[in-house]
């Protein structure tokens, strides 16, 4: 574990960093541009914050390798390999950042052999910094964390997204997926509109699970452990075992309530992070 935590204090050093250009853009007026459909945003920031990281790993790191949101958008493909790669989302929410809505989040996540050793989510707007470990457990800024451990989905605050895609078939199966979990019932669904931030409310026992479709292995990298250095537990959305790159989700306070939402939950088709050489030409959800 040891091995790791240099880079791991690197990198929350270089969240706050660059949550600063972050939060000098959040009440500005911004440049927004479309990316696959007219809910999925991207601006001049979500750039700016990713070249800010990876310039500045590079420096540090320079046998690293990465896979970024916005250089996947531009045409880079997306390949995890054994070697040592950082996992960056630079503004997950970037409609609530446009929006000026108060949840905005940077994700790094570092892999190694395929296999996440650590992650950071720091939400700009609240100053909230969730980090964890492999093996370290998780936290937020210092204090240790721990799920619910709920068991009993009648009794879950579920949180999830719609997301950006608005053809027929994924909003009826989105809005299905909502209404089947408050019909069983739930105690309610909310979106925050961050992926990586939904999780992390799993990870701190506000919320007991959270499930989605659609996003991308750079919003959900870094969540990942820290639900599971708190307690947590992750899956595909029909149970199996948790694919960073399926694009398929759920995150819970235990295995029981996990495997109720899988029983209920669908999923629409959507290409795998690492299938298509040409990702860029992918969705992108990154926004909500």
């Amino acid at each position: 574990m040891a091995q790791w935590t240099e880079c791991l204090q690197f990198g929350i050093r270089l969240a706050r960093e660059a949550s600063q250009v972050v939060l000098e853009a959040f009440h500005q007026q911004k440049d927004v541009m479309l990316k696959s459909s007219p809910a999925d945003l991207v601006t001049e920031t979500d750039q700016a914050v990713e070249k800010l990281i990876i310039s500045s790993i590079r420096d540090t790191y320079p046998e690293h390798r990465f896979i970024g949101e916005e250089s996947v958008a531009a045409g880079e493909p997306v390949v995890l390999t054994d070697s040592p790669t950082w996992i960056i989302d630079p503004i997950d929410g970037t409609v609530n950042f446009v929006h000026r809505f108060p949840f905005v989040a940077i994700s790094i996540a570092f892999a190694v052999n395929k296999q996440v050793e650590f992650g950071i989510v720091y939400s700009c707007v609240e100053d909230k910094m969730y980090s964890a470990q492999r093996g370290g457990g998780a936290f937020l800024n210092g204090v240790p964390l721990q799920v619910s451990a709920q068991k009993d989905i009648h009794q879950c605050v579920v949180v999830t997204e719609i997301g950006a895609e608005r053809d027929d078939l994924s909003l009826s199966t989105m809005t299905s997926n909502i209404y089947r979990l408050l019909k069983l019932p739930v105690h309610g669904v909310r979106a925050v509109g961050t992926a990586a931030v939904d999780m992390c409310l799993i990870a701190t026992g506000g919320a007991d699970v959270y499930y989605h479709i659609g996003m991308h292995c750079w919003d959900i990298a870094a969540s990942t452990l820290i639900v599971s250095e708190a307690g947590g537990v992750v899956m595909d959305t029909d149970g199996s075992q948790f694919d960073m790159m399926s694009r398929k989700v759920i995150a819970a306070s235990s295995a029981a309530v996990a495997n109720r939402v899988s029983q209920v939950v669908q999923a629409f088709p959507c290409p795998r992070d690492d299938e298509d050489p040409s990702n860029h030409n992918i969705p992108l959800q990154n926004g909500h």
